[in-house]
């Protein structure tokens, strides 16, 4: 079988659209594919300093392979920052990874502790939380949050990256609508130029499995241990569901992504919660104190 592209054998097919692909043009076709989408919604501006969010993971470790080749052949600058959740076991391992491999890129590294930052580790909040309702992965994705935006400060960055491939927009999305926090729909759209502090997700049109591949046929060292509270949320199933569906309609999430963005334009129109500046920390929120102030408050006054 023969690459559409050249002459080579073909070792992936994009089963939405038929395409077959060498490694050479695949990995290509997805640096294009990323470069397009930070083109068509003007996500970095000339001279700025982009802060590329590095997990460990295969899709940030992908997007800091990719930002840091464009940005040796564009105007703009990188460093990388890491959040350390102080999960005992998983946690570790990422941080030696990316460390390897920021300095093999020659990319400025700089890693930020929930401790540091809130007085508390992942595990010490968990023990601190009200009730079980009130998922890890909910407290953790509040606090990283803040933690990369603090981060980002830090270092003076312009826009924050991450690697929030197509699949979590999917994801992101349902949850909202099965949680009825339609509010959060109309911020889902990938234009983040009027926000206070930018962050893009350069790789929102392209598949998860992509990223994957991607990631091996580069030889891209990536955590392999999974985090110990990820299926505690709604999310993996909602993962699951998706990839079923894409299975046995090729390329229905690709659709899905077309309609969100659709309906992300509507709602932010309509939006009758409009955003406003947290007194406490001046951040983005809809009321007077954001969510991250509010919870790391409540957890602080559980732990006297």
């Amino acid at each position: 079988m023969k690459c559409d592209g050249c002459e080579n054998s073909a070792v992936y097919t994009r089963k939405y659209s038929g395409q077959k692909l060498c490694s050479e043009c695949f990995s290509n076709s997805i640096v294009r594919k990323t470069a397009k989408t930070i083109s068509k919604h003007k996500m970095i501006k000339n001279n700025e300093l982009v802060a590329v969010a590095v997990s460990g993971g295969k899709d940030s470790l992908a997007l800091l392979k990719i930002i840091h080749e464009m940005s040796s052949t564009h105007n703009f600058r990188i460093k990388a920052i890491t959040i350390d959740e102080g999960i005992p076991g998983y946690r570790n391992e990422a941080l030696e990874i990316v460390e390897k491999f920021c300095g093999e890129l020659g990319v400025e590294h700089k890693v930020y502790s929930y401790k540091d930052l809130f007085e508390l580790t992942l595990d010490e909040a968990l023990d601190l939380r009200e009730n079980e309702k009130t998922s890890s992965c909910s407290i953790c994705g509040t606090l990283r949050r803040r933690a990369i935006d603090h981060a980002a400060k830090n270092i003076g960055a312009d826009v924050i990256a991450t690697g929030h491939n197509l699949d979590d927009t999917l994801q992101t999305f349902v949850i909202n609508m099965l949680s009825g926090d339609t509010n959060k729909i109309g911020w889902m759209d990938p234009d983040t130029s009027s926000n206070s502090l930018r962050k893009i997700k350069p790789f929102c049109e392209i598949y998860e499995s992509e990223i994957v591949f991607y990631a091996f046929t580069n030889d891209i060292p990536f955590q392999s241990e999974p985090c110990p509270h990820m299926n505690e949320g709604i999310r993996t199933e909602i993962r699951e569901f998706l990839n079923s569906l894409e299975k046995q309609h090729s390329g229905i999430k690709n659709n899905l992504y077309q309609s969100i963005l659709r309906v992300s334009s509507i709602v932010k129109e309509t939006n009758y919660k409009e955003k406003t500046i947290c007194e406490k920390c001046g951040s983005d929120c809809t009321g007077n104190v954001c969510s991250v102030c509010n919870m790391v408050l409540k957890l602080k006054e559980n732990q006297t």
